[in-house]
């Protein structure tokens, strides 16, 4: 059977863990690829409501298996945290396991993250502080300590004696703190390593296992297309490959085994952290949208940046991860509105342009062109089929589903699993 990926197709946020959620109970197998604890997957089901940040969201559906794969960075005390919490709930945690080549965020990686942040001051791009660049450039520089080498003593020792020296010489030269000390970085690094050992595993080798003998693969995406390092708006981006293409070199699954990929998108637009985002609000609506919502970030808690859907950077995030289908979630935010927008071009220097620029400075610059729309009264939250849905909600949704350029097969009405209407089946 073919594996399926799930995509963020905006600024993250999207509500993709409920998505996840949903799919998974048909799934034999779902699969991170991306991204480390600076992601948050909220899922809300019969056993309560969970944060995710490592854990797969599949995790929840026992016909599923979970994996961590290589292209995520893991950060062993708050995956350890992570299980720890969700085994106190009842849940079976031992049906993860962690690619030995995924790459451990280090303390040293957290400590430069949040120091380098500080020292960009109003050029600050909003990282969350939790390591995840630091981890992933010393990943392209060769630099890295893998899951792997924590297994390790020996070759764990070496690796940290040719890194840490270099790293306690950034800290107090050019920040002027404290070292880190190897003796302790080395006892700390060896009791993850032992505390984790029963989940590594060949993850890419489970994983065209589990295509070979017919089984269904959820690929899970963290993050947005939007915040994809090559794609999206740089430098105001993630450090990992949040688009499909993430999946190939996260999971080691090749292209021809992708049959379709879903694309996540909220009815409106969030964005946390800095950077352009030519729909946002800078009103009551925006305000109204946030509290309704409680559009705050499930790793920082800070308040989201909020707009009217922008069907400009949804085309584009389509065309780069040749969305298949999409999901749309919140749809029931904007019950009650007058009338909703979608921005449908931008103006720059004195043309409107309908493609989404590479240059940042470039998208800085754009103003949004406004299509508007009525609003609804009757309520869709909790609808679960789409002959509940108002009429003027169709329209909207049929609009947004033009400009995403491929059909809108699930709506999510709400946070649990049952508030969803499955249009056509995803995963079939």
């Amino acid at each position: 059977m073919p594996a399926y990926g799930v995509i963020g197709g905006q600024w993250g946020d999207e509500g993709k863990g409920k998505i996840i959620d949903v799919l998974a109970s048909r799934a034999d197998m779902v699969v991170r690829f991306s991204g480390g604890n600076n992601a948050g997957h909220t899922v809300m089901n019969q056993q309560g409501e969970f944060k995710l940040h490592l854990v797969p969201a599949g995790i929840f559906w026992p016909n599923s298996w979970c994996a961590i794969g290589n292209g995520v960075v893991v950060d062993p005390g708050a995956l350890l945290d992570e299980l720890g919490a969700l085994e106190e709930r009842g849940l079976d945690i031992s049906r993860l396991s962690i690619s030995d080549r995924a790459h451990v965020v280090m303390p040293y990686h957290v400590l430069l993250d949040q120091l380098e942040e500080n020292a960009r001051g109003d050029n600050a791009i909003g990282t969350t502080g939790k390591g995840i660049g630091p981890a992933y450039v010393d990943k392209t520089a060769r630099a890295g300590i893998r899951v792997g080498d924590l297994l390790d003593e020996t070759y764990l020792a070496e690796r940290l004696e040719a890194v840490l020296g270099h790293k306690n010489a950034m800290l107090t030269k050019v920040y002027g703190v404290e070292p880190l000390d190897m003796d302790t970085l080395y006892r700390q690094s060896l009791e993850f390593g032992a505390r984790l050992r029963h989940y590594v595993a060949p993850v890419e080798k489970l994983v065209a296992n589990a295509l070979a003998d017919g089984k269904k693969v959820l690929l899970e995406g963290a993050q947005g297309a939007l915040l994809d390092v090559d794609h999206g708006g740089y430098p105001y981006v993630t450090s990992s490959s949040s688009t499909i293409g993430g999946a190939s070199t996260g999971v080691g699954v090749p292209p021809r085994h992708i049959k379709g990929v879903t694309g996540v998108f909220k009815a409106y637009s969030t964005r946390v952290g800095a950077g352009p985002m030519v729909s946002e609000l800078f009103d009551e609506v925006a305000d109204r949208i946030r509290e309704k919502a409680w559009e705050y970030g499930t790793t920082t808690g800070r308040p989201r940046r909020c707009g009217w859907f922008d069907a400009v950077a949804a085309r584009y995030s389509s065309n780069i991860n040749g969305f298949t289908s999409a999901a749309l979630t919140r749809l029931d935010v904007l019950d009650g509105f007058d009338s909703v927008k979608v921005c449908v071009g931008y103006e720059v220097d004195g043309k409107t342009i309908d493609y989404f620029p590479g240059s940042t400075a470039v998208v800085q610059r754009c103003k949004p062109v406004w299509e508007e729309f009525p609003g609804w009264t009757t309520p869709t939250e909790g609808a679960t089929k789409l002959e509940a849905l108002p009429p003027e909600a169709m329209k909207y949704v049929k609009r947004l589903e033009k400009a995403i350029g491929c059909p809108i097969d699930l709506i999510s009405t709400g946070p649990h699993r049952d508030e969803t209407i499955e249009v056509r089946p995803i995963m079939a």
